[in-house]
């Protein structure tokens, strides 16, 4: 998705065997089968498999569906057992003062909250409705906080305090939906079940229950598509590498960062299995991609009767045909795919679909018919499941909205917070939709977000006459940054009345750290005023770093597709970091401050490099050597700066990222194919023609210790020399083929450290100490 989600830290991780044996006897054959012998028909499959349901996630529930009230007198029945799991994890010194009880009387998704000192109580209607009181109870009564990523958890005392009085609260919208399609690519396709589950937990404490299980989803369309004439080996060179299976997900792209192994398509369709049980163990939603129609070159010859349209061209990528919905080849290939998925995942009550997403081509289909079509073979398959599609570009259209039945469809806006004069109700029809921000692309560590506008917006958008204001969807291209924004934006479904921004801000700052503090909460007030109050208009997400930009004297952003100018006051951010340097020292020991002061000091460094190239460039022109010198070398001495300080905390390590790549291959070919993947995705993204043509280089920059040392800071020395050396022999400077030097850097296969080296504090001292005052960066 092209400015349409880095991830928190991760440990290093050893390769495992297949946890197969787990596995029950029926799925375990299934996955380690091949395509059914003598299938020869389109869509012909083993009978036993296509029976084969996993419905376990519907054992003592009495309605699926996502968001269903059942009121008093209707039981709702479940197993704390996974719930308490969970709170064993986030709690590890804690969790045994907690009673939770499954309230089978209370409206849906509603907690209540009680207890004296050391025994507190936990009501609620779900699973994770129970972890969201305890997360309401940590944040509101025990002032700690655990985000995503960083806690202060440390700071709970060894008696958790008593609840005042009790305290009842209900979700006020039905729908609170987590991950975009990009998140599996640009937060970690290489990640372990420990991570997603640590994730899955961080979701529920804070009141999520729909979440996006994109995880093993071509598995599904690997064993399906073997019944429409075509190969295994066919299908692992067409599907890419887990790094960019987002896009092929989308209908944007195929065959890139691969072939994949059979064996880790059975390994990610496992995981993905998993990841789905667990969030059913919680009463969650786990949101399955569908079929809407997506098929290899080639398959109307191959299958009689299939009608399909070329895609045309996306960022320099062939994309995939697709087939006609309305055609009959299509509910057989349907059915064979919600079978196959059915059979690894189970049901579930919500499927994510964007047919045409970013300007696929209709050809001579008919819309309307076809969305009639996709939405008719999910009901087949999932009788009466919600269709969630995303609100981007003009996606959903009219055409498409007028052949669905849109009571079962959500829309998922990934606008809500971009632009101004929305009406979502005249635009969609009235059709369900659920609050959507982006306040992330493609991984980039830049804080902000346009919290000011959420706040602004859902509370009249939700309580309007004729609204069709249904939930939230919480959509950052990349998750794991910004915990402030995850915080206040998941806050909004469960605050009955409206967020007081600065005094939700001060509160933060208060619990961040286990406690309030005088120049915490300065260091959030600036934050606050600054990144965090960005306007609508245009942008969603904050400017990025000219550290992380491909080398130009006149850079404005790193990636294409990104904000050219600040977007707030620098010295917003400069202040925070001097504030967050007189911390209280006994509260300096959490996570939580190490990753504000780490990110703090890095965002207020790169603000400076958009100070530092203009006097970069009067230097060039002036033709003034020794200052141009002194300056690039300034520049340079910053790179290592930033390299140093984010090497501090694991959330900016590129070794945890490659190390993940590489832990997924079998052998050391399979491990540089994959490391490649990884790589490319956060430098060139594609081929030539991706990175250049569809200016899809540096999208996904970042600012990691390893990524600075071996690619951003090289790049900028090796420019900053020719253009020296311009200058030295009074010639124009040499020309330098940049894809050619991100090329050659992501098919490298060095390692980097993955556990944090350095003081954290002391680092960004040295940061603040080298950075003009506050009030030079005006």
């Amino acid at each position: 998705m092209r400015n349409s989600t880095h991830r928190g830290g991760r440990r290093p991780r050893t390769r495992r065997p297949l946890a197969l044996a787990a596995l029950p006897a029926a799925l375990l054959a299934l996955i380690c089968a091949g395509p059914a012998p003598g299938a020869t028909a389109p869509g012909a499959g083993s009978p036993a498999r296509a029976d084969v349901r996993n419905d376990a996630h519907l054992d003592g529930h009495t309605d699926a569906r996502p968001g269903a009230v059942r009121g008093p007198g209707h039981a709702r029945t479940f197993d704390v057992a996974p719930t308490r799991a969970a709170l064993r994890r986030l709690l590890p010194r804690h969790w045994g003062q907690f009673t939770l009880v499954p309230d089978t009387t209370a409206a849906a998704d509603t907690f209540t909250v009680s207890g004296t000192a050391g025994a507190i109580t936990v009501r609620g209607s779900t699973g994770a409705t129970l972890l969201t009181g305890v997360g309401w109870y940590l944040q509101h009564v025990a002032g700690v906080d655990i985000g995503w990523p960083g806690d202060s958890i440390g700071m709970l005392p060894a008696r958790l305090p008593a609840v005042p009085s009790p305290v009842t609260r209900g979700a006020q919208v039905p729908h609170r939906y987590a991950l975009n399609d990009t998140d599996d690519g640009y937060s970690g396709p290489y990640r372990s079940f420990e991570e997603h589950q640590r994730q899955i937990d961080l979701m529920a404490l804070h009141g999520i229950n729909e979440v996006f299980v994109q995880v093993g989803a071509e598995y599904p369309y690997y064993r399906a598509l073997q019944g429409f004439g075509y190969s295994a080996a066919e299908l692992r060179q067409w599907i890419p590498g887990p790094g960019h299976q987002s896009w092929w997900l989308l209908q944007n792209l195929s065959d890139f960062g691969g072939p994949v192994t059979e064996r880790l398509m059975r390994e990610r369709a496992e995981l993905g299995g998993r990841i789905a049980e667990q969030l059913r163990g919680l009463g969650m939603t786990p949101v399955l991609p569908g079929y809407f129609g997506t098929v290899p070159p080639g398959f109307a010859t191959r299958n009689p009767g299939a009608a399909t349209v070329a895609q045309g061209d996306w960022a320099g990528f062939d994309r995939p045909d697709w087939l006609d919905p309305a055609s009959p080849v299509f509910a057989k290939l349907a059915a064979a795919y919600y079978a196959e998925q059915r059979a690894v995942f189970g049901d579930s009550a919500m499927y994510r679909m964007s047919p045409l997403h970013e300007g696929g081509q209709t050809g001579s289909v008919d819309v309307g018919a076809a969305a009639r079509a996709i939405q008719g073979a999910l009901h087949a398959a999932h009788p009466g499941a919600l269709w969630a599609v995303l609100g981007w570009q003009d996606d959903p259209t009219a055409e498409l909205l007028a052949g669905v039945d849109t009571s079962k469809l959500l829309i998922l806006d990934g606008l809500s917070d971009r632009y101004n004069r929305l009406d979502r109700e005249a635009r969609w029809g009235g059709a369900p939709y659920a609050m959507g921000t982006i306040y992330n692309f493609g991984g980039h560590t830049t804080v902000g977000a346009n919290s000011s506008v959420w706040i602004e917006r859902f509370g009249p958008w939700r309580d309007k006459a004729n609204s069709a204001l249904a939930g939230i969807a919480y959509l950052p291209e990349a998750t794991g940054t910004n915990p402030a924004a995850f915080d206040l934006f998941t806050d909004l479904a469960w605050e009955r009345g409206p967020i007081d921004q600065r005094a939700w801000f001060a509160d933060f700052a208060a619990r961040r750290y286990g406690r309030p503090d005088t120049a915490a909460a300065a260091a959030w007030e600036e934050l606050r005023k600054g990144p965090y109050s960005t306007s609508s208009g245009l942008w969603s997400e904050s400017q990025d770093s000219l550290f992380t930009a491909r080398p130009s004297l006149t850079a404005a952003g790193a990636a294409y597709w990104s904000p050219r100018s600040m977007r707030y006051p620098a010295g917003s951010v400069r202040k925070a970091l001097d504030h967050l340097l007189r911390v209280d020292p006994a509260l300096r020991g959490s996570s939580a401050y190490r990753f504000d002061l780490v990110d703090t000091a890095r965002q207020a460094l790169a603000n400076h490099s958009r100070v530092l190239l203009p006097k970069i460039k009067a230097a060039h022109e002036a033709e003034d050597l020794t200052r141009f010198r002194a300056l690039t070398a300034e520049w340079q001495d910053g790179m290592r700066m930033l390299d140093a300080v984010t090497g501090s905390d694991p959330a900016f390590l590129l070794g945890t990222w490659l190390s993940g790549a590489r832990s997924f291959g079998a052998d050391r070919a399979e491990q540089d194919r994959y490391e490649y993947d990884a790589r490319s995705l956060l430098s060139v993204w594609g081929r030539r023609s991706t990175s250049e043509g569809g200016f899809l280089h540096d999208y996904a920059n970042r600012e990691w210790s390893g990524l600075i040392s071996e690619l951003y800071a090289p790049r900028w020395a090796h420019y900053f020399a020719s253009l020296d050396e311009a200058l030295v022999k009074k010639a124009a400077p040499r020309e330098i083929d940049w894809h050619a030097f991100e090329a050659e850097w992501a098919a490298r296969t060095t390692r980097h450290p993955n556990r944090p080296t350095g003081d954290p504090y002391r680092l960004a001292a040295q940061i603040a100490a080298a950075l003009p005052t506050a009030a030079a960066t005006r």
